[in-house]
């Protein structure tokens, strides 16, 4: 039992999506939104080179800026302000002159979000995959808003643990999204659970082995 730092959880869930999509993905970048921050990673190997951590996690953008559940065009403006303002750091600190070729969303915030507004890639050979644009997301943020939380069950993969959340939730994935010039995003199956399993695997292999 150990506490991740945000760093930690990045490059964890970093090597899990490289691990799922291999070294054909080139450089790679990862967002995961939790419910207390949102981390991004990116890089061209196992370990990425830039990872990244600021407290705008979906749970915590909702409790935060809008705990009323339904929103006004105003309140999205305001909560998007603040959310803006939260990712300075890390757009900052993001390198500027270099852009993926492959960008993926992991967590149950993005899942849900691509299940409502995205679409499936059909993949001969390989699994299905979803696809969430920026252009779909915007589309729906403010419907999502305008809908009582305990109505957006009703939605395609809204859960009923995340029908609160939902809006800031994709606020937040909009924003990042717009911040570092990506315009779709993949869904990736695999997240922090199984990157933190893999690096496990990775050691106890090595001490097995004598390395």
């Amino acid at each position: 039992m150990t506490v991740l730092s945000g760093t930690d959880e990045a490059r964890l869930t970093f090597l899990a999506a490289r691990r799922w999509y291999g070294w054909d993905a080139g450089r790679l970048l990862m967002l995961d939104i939790g419910g207390g921050s949102l981390e991004v990673a990116m890089g061209s190997d196992e370990e990425p080179t830039v990872a990244l951590s600021v407290p705008a996690g979906a749970g915590r953008v909702t409790k935060e800026f809008l705990p009323e559940g339904v929103a006004t065009s105003d309140d999205l403006d305001e909560a998007r302000r603040q959310v803006r303002r939260i990712l300075e750091p890390m757009v900052e600190a993001f390198p500027k002159s270099k852009h993926p070729n492959h960008a993926v969303g992991t967590s149950k915030t993005f899942r849900s979000l691509a299940r409502l507004a995205g679409a499936v890639l059909r993949q001969p050979g390989r699994e299905d995959t979803m696809i969430m644009t920026r252009e779909q997301l915007e589309d729906w943020i403010p419907r999502l808003a305008a809908i009582e939380p305990d109505q957006r069950v009703a939605l395609p993969g809204i859960t009923p643990e995340r029908t609160l959340q939902i809006v800031g939730g994709g606020i937040v994935a909009d924003e990042i999204m717009k911040a570092l010039d990506i315009e779709e995003i993949e869904i990736c199956p695999w997240a922090l659970r199984e990157g933190a399993i893999l690096r496990w695997l990775d050691q106890f292999g090595r001490t097995r082995l004598g390395f």
